[in-house]
């Protein structure tokens, strides 16, 4: 009995009703839990399929300028708009020739670019293509007619291997596949469309004028629509292209340099402009395309007549030449320098920073179309670094004789050497981007601006009349940010050397 009684005492007695209460609760939430659990496989399904379709949306489309890209799409659909009243308006449609007005839908789809650079290349070449094609196809057909039945067909099949063929090899001319490639596959179609069908159609004459006519008129929509409807020009972005791998350029000469002389006490974190340099070296053929395009642009805004676009490709050139260098620059180990080499450091820190500050005066004087003095101020002092910076390579020699006792030390000097190096081949082929920004801003004829000290010319000087004070006299004690080098350390003790 008292065993029983024990057992009931932990025992908590319920009313029936609370009872059933806590049951039905209990059913509910294993409802709610199988509801939820029914739910959250549709909606991962859901938020997996909106996460694949961005996906695939950003690799199609591109991870940038979706607003640019929206009004090219809206700028197609109003020129293709336009050119549709022809064929819905009766008037219009018997006048172009009736059915022939496909030839203007098509025209517009195949010319219709998103830069007014790229439409006016390909609609200048379809223009031009059509007309040469059905005007020399015109006058092979009257010479074949006059061989006779029997000789016309030979001669108008023999006219269009030849030209075609003619033509064909033409593509392979640097020239003429540079500016001309679409007009010549242009003109091979069209000059073989007319003169084979010359030989079954009577009024060849009436049908080549219909033709020309309707792509003239695709071509007229389009580059109306190109012009006055937010227009994008190749040379604006060309030199878009150029000032932001100038400034990409600059920044990773700048963390280079910064990584190099960090605190050697602990490892930092990548910088990722490091990596700018590659943006430089993957933008040429953008540079070229963008080069091309834009000769066939008019004037416009800053841009005058025959600019000089050709010249900004010498200045991509320039810039990846430096990029190489930069390359070799990147990843290298941090530096320790003792404290008798830091004038050495800070020469190599204080070339960087002056091969920054160039990139920067030239891509500011780039993007502004503007020439001062500020830039030849600043070549002027990457130079005397350079100097500096060799003065105390050539006395690096006897300092190390002073440390034969102690290896570790000499091995943490000998390796500024290749550093050092670096940095003056830097600066050498930063004065190479400077010397083709130069020959573009003479000939594009770049505004002559006053600057905050007073300079009005854009001049660089040769390195041989530049004058360079003496290494004792300078004091670069700090990297592009303003951080002291790191120094050796006695391995013996905790103190620097």
């Amino acid at each position: 009995m008292d065993h029983n009684h024990n057992a009931r005492e932990w025992q908590v007695s319920m009313p029936e009703d609370a009872a059933v209460s806590a049951e039905h609760k209990a059913a509910g939430a294993g409802q709610a839990s199988r509801a939820a659990r029914a739910w959250a496989w549709p909606a991962s399904c859901a938020a997996m399929f909106r996460s694949k379709l961005s996906g695939f949306a950003e690799k199609m489309i591109g991870a940038a300028d979706y607003s640019g890209k929206a009004v090219y799409g809206m700028k197609v659909l109003l020129a293709l708009t336009l050119v549709s009243f022809f064929y819905y308006a009766r008037p219009l449609y018997d006048g172009v020739g009736g059915r022939n007005v496909v030839w203007a839908i098509m025209t517009v789809v195949l010319v219709f670019e998103y830069t007014v650079g790229g439409s006016m290349y390909k609609g200048f070449n379809r223009t031009v293509g059509t007309i040469s094609g059905a005007g020399l196809a015109l006058a092979v057909h009257w010479v074949a007619s006059k061989s006779g039945k029997t000789l016309e067909p030979v001669v108008a099949s023999g006219s269009v291997f030849l030209l075609a063929a003619a033509a064909a090899f033409s593509r392979f001319i640097p020239l003429v596949k540079s500016l001309y490639d679409y007009g010549v596959t242009v003109f091979i179609i069209t000059y073989s469309f007319v003169a084979v069908s010359g030989y079954r159609v009577e009024d060849l004459a009436a049908m080549a004028l219909q033709r020309i006519s309707t792509i003239s008129i695709g071509f007229a929509i389009c580059i109306a629509v190109c012009l006055l409807v937010f227009p994008v020009w190749s040379g604006h972005d060309l030199r878009l292209i150029t000032t932001r791998n100038m400034d990409a350029l600059a920044d990773s000469i700048e963390a280079c340099v910064d990584n190099c002389f960090a605190d050697d006490t602990k490892r930092p974190a990548r910088d990722s402009r490091s990596e700018g340099y590659k943006l430089v070296l993957g933008s040429k053929a953008s540079e070229d395309a963008q080069a091309s395009l834009a000769r066939w642009e008019p004037a416009h805004g800053e841009f005058t007549f025959r600019h000089p676009y050709h010249l900004y490709t010498k200045v991509g050139a320039a810039m990846r030449q430096c990029a190489y260098c930069v390359e070799a620059l990147d990843g290298r180990d941090v530096l320790v320098v003792p404290d008798f080499l830091l004038e050495a450091g800070g020469a190599i820190a204080e070339t960087g920073v002056r091969c920054v500050r160039v990139l920067r005066e030239a891509s500011r004087s780039v993007a502004t179309m503007t020439a001062s003095g500020a830039l030849g101020v600043a070549v002027a002092d990457m130079d005397a670094a350079v100097r500096t910076l060799q003065i105390d390579i050539r006395a690096l020699p006897s300092k190390l004789l002073l440390l034969s006792e102690d290896p570790s030390l000499a091995e943490a000097s000998m390796a500024l050497l290749p550093m050092a190096l670096l940095l003056i081949e830097i600066a050498t082929r930063v004065r190479g981007v400077v010397d083709a920004v130069g020959t573009l801003a003479s000939a594009a004829g770049f505004e002559l601006v006053e600057d905050g000290d007073g300079h009005e010319k854009f001049e660089v000087l040769p390195l041989e009349n530049l004058r360079c004070s003496d290494a004792s006299t300078v004091n670069l004690p700090s990297t592009a940010t303003g951080q002291p080098l790191s120094r050796a350390r006695n391995p013996s003790s905790d103190q620097p050397v």
